[in-house]
C-alpha cells in the first residue's frame, strides 16, 4: 500500500492539483456554450412581416407533406432566414415548409446561403468582422464528435474588445458557438482542464469517457492507498504513546498526513463522484426492470395534428412577441409551447379557444397508468397485466428528488407539481408538472446515480441546496483542503524521483 500510494502519487499528484484548482473556477464559469435564451434573443418573432392571420391553415400545410401525417413525431413554427417555416419532424426525416404559401421550399433550401450566415452573424454581433476562416475539423470551442457534420464550419472573428467570436454551420446555418475572451480565457483555467476537454480526445466521446473513467479510478485507488496508510501511521503513532497528532519530522511529510487526515475522504468523494459522472453504475447493483422509457411514454398516444381544435395562428394573435411555437402533448392532451424573449407560455389546445395548460389529477393518474400497460404489451402479458397501485399527492415543496429547477422555465415555478409514487420494482416517483407537461422520472437508478455523483460532486444535497452562500463556502474549504493535499503529495513526489535519481547515479558510479 505504501509502494502503490508512493508510485501513484508521484504520477497523478499534478493531475488532482490542476482538479482542484479548476474546481474552484468552476464554480463561477462554465464551458461556453450558445444558450436557448441568446438563440432566442437573436430571433425574429414570428409575425414580424406577416400576420397572424397571413399564415396558412395547419391542415393546408399537412397536405403538402410527402409522407403521412401519422408519421408526424414533432412540429415547430419559426423563423429561419427571413422565412416563417414549419420545421416537421417525422420518424426518417425532417422537412422544411413555408407558412406563409403554398410553395414548398425544395431540398437544397436547408442548406443556408453566404448571404443567410452573413445576415446571421450581424445579428449576434455589431462590431466589424476582422477575419473569417472556413474550417474543416473540429477546434477546441467545438470539441463535440456529433459536430462534424455540420462541417465545413465558418468561424467569424470580430474586431471589438471583447474579442468575439462566432462559429456558423455551412449546412444548417445555425450558429454553434458564440465566445469572447474572458469566457475562453476562463475555460482554459477551468472548465478544459477539468473536464479534459482537449479537441483531440474530447472529439471521440468513447475515448473520451474512457479516459476520465481510468484516471478517475486509478486516482481512487491512490487516495485509497493513502487513507490506509494514513490510519496505519495513526495507529502505530498512538501504540508507541508518541506526542503530537504526526509523528513526522520533515515538514512536507508532516502537513501531507495531516492535511490527508482531514481532507482525505473528501478527496476520495469527489475523485470518485467524478468518475461516476460518466460511469455506469454496475447492475448488481441497481438494474432497472421496465422495458419501456417511461418519458417517451408520456409523449406517445399524441393526437394528430388534424384533430387539435385549436388553430395556431390564434395563439400567434394572443402572443404576438412569440419567436418559437411548438406543438406538444401529454398523452392524448395536446398543448402549444410558446417562446418568447423572456417567458414560455403553455397553451391548452384542448379547446378552439386558447387557455393556460393545467393537467388535473385523473389526466395524470391516468397517463402513468398508461405507462404500466404499454409495458404490459412490450412484455407480452397483456393476458396478465399487473395493475400497479398509485399513490397521488399535489406537492407545495421542493425535495431530495425533486429539486428547484425552474431555471429551465423562466419566469414559472415548478411548485405546485403532481407526485405520483407507483408500488413496482423500480420504486418509481413521477413527478408531473400541471401548467408546463414536464416530467421528472427518479427510480432506484436515478437515486443512485444522484448520490454517487451530484451529491458527492457538487454537494448537491439537502441541506445546502437552498443556501448557495452556505454551500460554496463548503467547498472551497473543501477545495483548499484538496489543494493542499496535491501541493505538499506535489513535493514529496518530486523529493522522491530526485532519491531515485541519486541512488541510480551512486549506482552507476
Amino acid at each position: 500500500m505504501y509502494t502503490l500510494h508512493r508510485i501513484l502519487g508521484t504520477l497523478l499528484s499534478v493531475l488532482f492539483l490542476v482538479w482542484f484548482l479548476s474546481a474552484f473556477v468552476m464554480m463561477y464559469h462554465g464551458f461556453p456554450r450558445v444558450s436557448v435564451q441568446e438563440r432566442l434573443e437573436k430571433q425574429e418573432a414570428l409575425t414580424t412581416k406577416t400576420s397572424a392571420s397571413g399564415l396558412l391553415p395547419f391542415d393546408t400545410v399537412l397536405s403538402r407533406l410527402p409522407v403521412q401525417a401519422s408519421s408526424v413525431r414533432g412540429i415547430e413554427l419559426k423563423r429561419i432566414d427571413g422565412q416563417t417555416v414549419f420545421n416537421i419532424r417525422t420518424s426518417k426525416d425532417t422537412y422544411v415548409m413555408r407558412a406563409d404559401t403554398v410553395v414548398m421550399l425544395p431540398s437544397e433550401a436547408s442548406q443556408s446561403t453566404a448571404e443567410d450566415i452573413l445576415q446571421t452573424a450581424s445579428l449576434w454581433c455589431n462590431a466589424p468582422i476582422s477575419s473569417i476562416d472556413t474550417l474543416s475539423k473540429l477546434d477546441q470551442w467545438i470539441p463535440f464528435g456529433q459536430l462534424k457534420k455540420e462541417l465545413p464550419v465558418y468561424k467569424f472573428h470580430f474586431a471589438d474588445d471583447e474579442q468575439h467570436q462566432l462559429y456558423i454551420s455551412s449546412q444548417s446555418g445555425e450558429v454553434l458557438q458564440f465566445t469572447s475572451h474572458d469566457e475562453r480565457f476562463w475555460a482554459w483555467l477551468g472548465a478544459i482542464p477539468h473536464w479534459v476537454y482537449f479537441t483531440w480526445l474530447r472529439q471521440d466521446l468513447q475515448l473520451w469517457k474512457t479516459t476520465v473513467i481510468w484516471l478517475s479510478g486509478i486516482g481512487c485507488l491512490m487516495v485509497i492507498a493513502g487513507l490506509w496508510i494514513g490510519i496505519d501511521v495513526w495507529r502505530k503513532t498512538r501504540r508507541r504513546r508518541a506526542g503530537g497528532f504526526s509523528p513526522y519530522k520533515k515538514k512536507w511529510y508532516h502537513w501531507h498526513y495531516v492535511t490527508g487526515i482531514v481532507f482525505g475522504i473528501f478527496v476520495l468523494t469527489f475523485t470518485f463522484s467524478g468518475m461516476m459522472s460518466l460511469a455506469d453504475l454496475p447492475t448488481w447493483i441497481t438494474h432497472p426492470t421496465m422495458s419501456v422509457n417511461p418519458m417517451k411514454a408520456f409523449r406517445q398516444s399524441a393526437p394528430s395534428a388534424y384533430e387539435i381544435p385549436l388553430d395556431y395562428r390564434q395563439v400567434l394573435a394572443q402572443y404576438p412577441e412569440a419567436k418559437v411555437l411548438e406543438w406538444s402533448n401529454f398523452r392524448s392532451h395536446p398543448y402549444y409551447t410558446v417562446k418568447e424573449t423572456e417567458a414560455e407560455y403553455y397553451i391548452d389546445a384542448t379547446d378552439s379557444l386558447p387557455r393556460p395548460l393545467h393537467l388535473s389529477k385523473e389526466e395524470v393518474e391516468e397517463a402513468v397508468r398508461a405507462v404500466y400497460q404499454t409495458e404490459d404489451t412490450a412484455a407480452h402479458t397483456l393476458d396478465r397485466p399487473h395493475a400497479v397501485a398509485l399513490r397521488t399527492e399535489l406537492l407545495d415543496h421542493y425535495e431530495t428528488d425533486y429539486r428547484d429547477m425552474s431555471r429551465m422555465y423562466k419566469g414559472r415555478s415548478l411548485l405546485p407539481v403532481w407526485k405520483v409514487t407507483a408500488a413496482d420494482a423500480d420504486h418509481s416517483v413521477y413527478y408531473i408538472h400541471p401548467e408546463t407537461g414536464a416530467v421528472r422520472y427518479v427510480n432506484t437508478t436515478a437515486r443512485w446515480k444522484y448520490w454517487t455523483y451530484t451529491a458527492l460532486h457538487r454537494l448537491r444535497i439537502p441541506g445546502l441546496n437552498s443556501n448557495v452562500t452556505l454551500r460554496k463556502t463548503v467547498l472551497w474549504v473543501l477545495l483548499l483542503g484538496g489543494t493542499a493535499v496535491s501541493v505538499t503529495g506535489i513535493v514529496l513526489g518530486v523529493n522522491y524521483l530526485c532519491r531515485l535519481g541519486r541512488r541510480r547515479n551512486k549506482k552507476h558510479s
